[in-house]
């Protein structure tokens, strides 16, 4: 009779188990936001919009992560980790049911509400599963596990444009060029084929995201307690009532904010600066997928460096000095190289998010969630600098606006160098 399991192999089955179901949720959660980069240019067609109109949608989707913030805290708080990953699948698939009514109708504002109950739903999400990953296991390999759990999401997010892209935009650049000799009824009658092709995808999604939430619901993820502090921490913490009084924190959020925004930039607006660099929109729809693989393998660099040859702080300065470097080199190279030098923002930026969120978070103890979710609502960068990206696009021109990126790597690298170590001092 064999003899029964030790506790700590019942330790490690859990945490492999545990590892498991949040590798999950973090592909979902790719897969739905890297959606984007084929939206921008297939809304801007199909709802003849303007560059600053088209990015809209990451606006919309992103700054939800900054309306949604607290209230994920404090649902969190009367929920738990695990049962509020399940409430924020179920409102991420309420968002992609919203665009079957919206490709019906063709109303640009229907689309933009669905992705703003998207983002909504992934706030909870995020704001759940990221603090999940960094408290489960030891705090200096922190980063080790996001990255891990980063392949799962740039996974599906590589997947995402290819197979969106090749619906969505597939004979977009023959529709474009046809409209300008077709009279209004059949104008009308081709973008509202094309807005269509969106309905079916987005149904098999639902799906998908409702049958993960029952999962998710019903598994054996352990709910982890961040209220109680060990007495190092309790003692650091001893008066403090606001999660404001934490130096590295603020300008962790501040260094979160920058960090999404310029990644968000390199996937969401590669296609259609692509496009503008003289590439078909059928070849441009791959550059995506490029910036994805380069974040894996930056993924895959820091699961084998960190900690063992690489602090995470180390790691974080040696990404925002790559950011500088690829941007620059989209600035003054043309075609090809250029666009290839904004995909390749993927490694410079793929160890930014499991660096800037562990230590940000470190030491917090009881405002842990609530730091988590001031964290989360560094997101909205996604919404805004896109946005001004868009701006200044229209404003000079596509490759110009990519100057914008460089004070944000700057600033990264400041957090990496001494942000971090504010509250020591």
């Amino acid at each position: 009779m064999s003899s029964p399991p030790s506790p700590g192999q019942a330790q490690q089955t859990n945490y492999v188990r545990s590892m498991a179901i949040i590798g999950a949720l973090f592909f979902v959660f790719g897969f739905v936001t890297w959606l984007n980069s084929v939206l921008i240019p297939y809304l801007k067609i199909a709802c003849q919009l303007t560059n600053f109109q088209s990015y809209l949608v990451t606006f919309a989707f992103y700054i939800a992560y900054l309306v949604m913030g607290v209230p994920a805290a404090w649902l969190l708080k009367r929920t738990g980790f695990k049962k509020g990953m399940s409430v924020g699948l179920f409102i991420i698939a309420l968002g992609a049911l919203i665009f079957v009514p919206a490709a019906m109708t063709r109303t640009y504002a229907l689309f933009l509400l669905g992705l703003f109950v998207q983002g909504t739903g992934l706030t909870v999400l995020q704001a759940a599963v990221n603090p999940y990953v960094s408290i489960i296991g030891p705090a200096e390999s922190a980063a080790k596990r996001i990255s891990i759990m980063g392949i799962c999401n740039k996974i599906a997010g590589s997947a995402a444009p290819f197979i969106l892209g090749s619906i969505l935009l597939a004979g977009t650049d023959e529709l474009v060029a046809s409209l300008e000799t077709m009279n209004q009824v059949q104008k009308v009658a081709g973008l509202d084929a094309l807005a269509e092709r969106v309905i079916t995808p987005y149904l098999i999604i639902m799906g998908a995201l409702i049958l993960l939430a029952i999962f998710t619901y019903f598994s054996g993820l352990p709910e982890v307690d961040t209220e109680q502090e060990d007495e190092t921490v309790a003692a650091a913490n001893t008066g403090k009532t606001s999660v404001f009084q934490f130096p590295h924190l603020v300008i962790g959020v501040m260094s979160l904010f920058l960090y999404v925004g310029v990644e968000v930039m390199a996937g969401d607006t590669v296609i259609s600066y692509a496009s503008s660099q003289g590439i078909p929109l059928d070849e441009a729809s791959r550059f995506t997928t490029f910036t994805l693989w380069a974040m894996i393998a930056g993924y895959i660099i820091g699961i084998i460096a960190i900690p063992k040859y690489l602090s995470q702080q180390k790691a974080l300065q040696i990404c925002a000095i790559l950011g500088v470097v690829f941007a620059l080199s989209a600035i003054f190279t043309e075609g090809y190289v250029s666009v290839l030098s904004i995909s390749l923002l993927g490694l410079a930026n793929s160890l930014m998010w499991p660096a800037i969120f562990p230590l940000a978070i470190a030491d917090l103890g009881r405002f842990t969630k609530m730091g988590s979710s001031l964290l989360i609502m560094g997101i909205a960068g996604g919404a805004l600098l896109p946005l001004l990206y868009g701006y200044l696009a229209d404003l000079v021109n596509p490759q110009q606006a990519y100057w914008m990126m460089v004070p944000c790597y700057l600033f990264i690298w400041y957090f990496a160098a001494s942000g971090y170590k504010i509250r020591t001092r």
